[in-house]
Parts: structure tokens; sequence; C-alpha cells
């Protein structure tokens, strides 16, 4: 369940592993402490009800070991129940032990973690023996029950090996959730692994394809939700979705940041958790003001376009990147999710328009189809649906 208001928790920004194009590890990273977790709470039971999905991100946040979630989880799920809050965990799963695994099966914490393609090629570009660890800590994860989930980082040299690396996740029966390395505020560690726009465009497209070609065998989170953008008419994910004023980053000193991409960085703070800013507040903060400024950017600069309702100009932190913070245009990546945006609304639109009245029949979970029809968006929007409907 996506929740309207979402926290991200960085325990720490430091990391074990080493990856090549990582802008945010930093290995002199102090550790959020129990105290941190217990003003934060203060602040949000300040807050009308509103439910709420917690998010440890880093850096790495199993760092913060066992002792920290035993504490941290019961603290934030009692203290904010009327917010019902759900949780999550971005970690390479290196130091997932049983002991750490147990409390977060008890609390229903589903996994995100990366892989870049076989082994060859994701030790290329994360480092000597990062599959070996994150594959072990995955073994762990299935152990106790955890959902795991795989994020897989497209760079320009990795771009080539598209094939490989979709091969890969099929044969594993992986669910495969793409992100382009993308330029960073913080460092140029990513600049020589950068994906175009263009070549994210060509991916883009790519995996449309390879998604309707597998449908019911291979499922791309990215293109199931650009397909839901489209037919909502409304921004359902980050990049995609108006984040501002719904999603905030809690850093290991209690500082708040608009985003986990923006922390350890000073002049990003919005404030700090023991001074229980309100979100008017935060809001009125310099960075507030600014993330306030690109709305009204996107507003003139792509109020013509067919899909501004759905994409909002983008990433306001990606936009920031090329002029050192400042706002003065809308994503660089545009490029890339017009061609997709385009792509996924003339299929649609042609099906609609040469529907059959059988074609818009439900879509069985069989995948049992006439032989000539082709799947197409609607046909995975139904799959979809029918999906999400037995997960529930």
């Amino acid at each position: 369940m996506k929740n309207p208001f979402h926290i991200m928790l960085i325990p720490t920004l430091g990391c074990p592993a080493r990856c090549s194009y990582c802008w945010s590890s930093d290995p002199a990273s102090p550790r959020m402490s129990i105290e941190i977790v217990k003003e934060v709470v203060a602040w949000l039971s300040q807050f009308e009800k509103e439910r709420v999905t917690f998010t440890f991100h880093g850096g790495e946040p199993l760092l913060a070991g066992a002792e920290f979630y035993k504490s941290a989880l019961p603290l934030i799920s009692e203290g904010l129940a009327h917010m019902k809050p759900e949780f999550a965990m971005q970690s390479n799963l290196w130091l997932l032990t049983d002991e750490i695994a147990e409390i977060l099966a008890e609390y229903r914490v589903p996994l995100g973690t990366s892989i870049d393609g076989p082994e060859e090629l994701c030790d290329l570009q994360r480092g000597a023996g990062y599959f070996r660890k994150t594959m072990q800590g995955y073994e762990v994860a299935r152990q106790h029950g955890l959902r795991v989930s795989f994020i897989c980082t497209f760079t320009s040299r990795s771009f080539r090996e598209k094939e490989k690396i979709v091969r890969f996740f099929m044969e594993n029966g992986f669910t495969l959730k793409l992100h382009p390395a993308l330029p960073s505020l913080r460092n140029a560690n990513p600049e020589p692994w950068v994906l175009s726009p263009d070549e994210y465009g060509e991916l883009l497209v790519y995996l449309l394809d390879l998604s309707l070609e597998n449908l019911g065998k291979m499922e791309i989170m990215n293109i199931s939700d650009l397909c839901k953008c489209v037919f909502t008419r409304h921004g359902t994910v980050c990049t995609f979705v108006d984040c501002m004023g719904s999603t905030f980053a809690i850093g290991p000193d209690g500082a708040i940041y608009p985003c986990y991409r923006f922390v350890g960085m000073p002049e990003y703070v919005m404030g700090y958790v023991h001074d229980r800013p309100t979100l008017d507040d935060l809001a009125d903060s310099p960075i507030g003001r600014r993330l306030q400024e690109f709305k009204k950017y996107v507003d003139r600069a792509c109020g013509e376009c067919a899909h501004i309702r759905y994409c909002r100009g983008g990433c306001p932190y990606n936009a920031m990147v090329p002029t050192g913070g400042e706002i003065r245009g809308v994503d660089p990546y545009c490029t890339a999710y017009n061609r997709i945006f385009h792509e996924i609304s003339d299929r649609l639109n042609s099906e609609m328009a040469d529907a059959m009245p059988f074609e818009m029949m439900p879509f069985k979970m069989s995948g049992r189809r006439n032989q000539n029809q082709k799947p197409g968006i609607m046909t995975l929007m139904r799959y979809q649906v029918m999906k999400d409907r037995i997960s529930r």
C-alpha cells in the first residue's frame, strides 16, 4: 500500500560496500540513536491521523544493529499507532542476521536490495564480492519469510548488457525494478557511470515491449507504474508524484530533509525533529520555498505538455543537480519520460480505438487470450488489477 505520508529514516550514511557510482556513502557518518527515534515519534505525534510508511535507508541501515531495531520498531509502531505505521527497508543485506531478520519479520518489513545483474557484471559495478554477500543475506531473509524485491541500477556501461541482465532476472524469477545511475549534488562519483536521458528512454521502451511479451512470466515494476500513471492520469511513484510536503528524510542527528538524497548536506536542512516543526514551518524553510519554486516553474515550462498531470516535471532533485541547487529547469531526464509516456499513450489510444468487444473482457490470471490477440497496455493494466486483488 502506498500511504499518503512517507518518512525515510537514515540511521547512518556509512556503508560497508564501495559501489563505484555511489554518491551517498560516508564512512565518517554518525549513527542514529534511539533518542532520535523517540524525538521522531514525539514530533509526528502532533500530526493529524494519516497513514504513514517508514523506510529505513542509508548508507546501510543494518549498520544500526539488532538492538536499534528491537527498540525502534515497537517505539514507532506503538507511539504512532494512530497513523497505522507500515515499514520498509532498503539494504544490501550483507549484515542481515537471524536476530535482525526475526524482528523485521515480526513487524512485516519488506526489504529492497540491489543487484545489477549476473555476478560478474554486478561486481564490476559494485565491487568484488558484492553479489555473493547480498545473495547470502537474501537467503537469510527468505528463511525468515521476509519479502525481498530487487533494484537493478543501469549505468552507461551495463545499458549495453540489457539483454543479459533481463535474462538473469527472468531465469531467477526476480521482479525487476530499474534505477538509472544519476548525477548527484554531493560528489562526482557517479559521473562516469551516469545513464544518459536518450539511453534511459530507449531502455524504458525496450522494457515495455519485454513486459508485454512476457506478461504473467515477469514483472517490471517501473513499466507497471508508468502505465498506471497514463491510465489513471495521476502520478503514483517517486519521480512522478508531488512528494513535496508528504515525504521527509530524517538524518542520523535528527535533521529533517525533503528527501534522502539531500541527507548530510547542511544547506538542505528544513528543521530538526527536537524543535517539533509543523508542516508549514518546513515549507517555509529556505529549501522548502525553493521546492515550491519548482512547482511554479513546472506549471510555466510544462503547461502545454500532455503528461504534466502525472509527470509534474520529474524529480526536483534531478532538476537541481545541473544548476548546483538552483531552480532553472525541469528534470533533465524529461526526454526519457516524454518518450515512454508518448509510447504508452499512443499504444493505449490505438488499442481503445481498435478494441473489439471480446477484447474488453477481464483478463484471466491464466494468461489465456485469443491466439491472434497480442497483449497491450489495457491487458497489462487488467492483469495488474487482478494481481493486486489477489495479493490483498
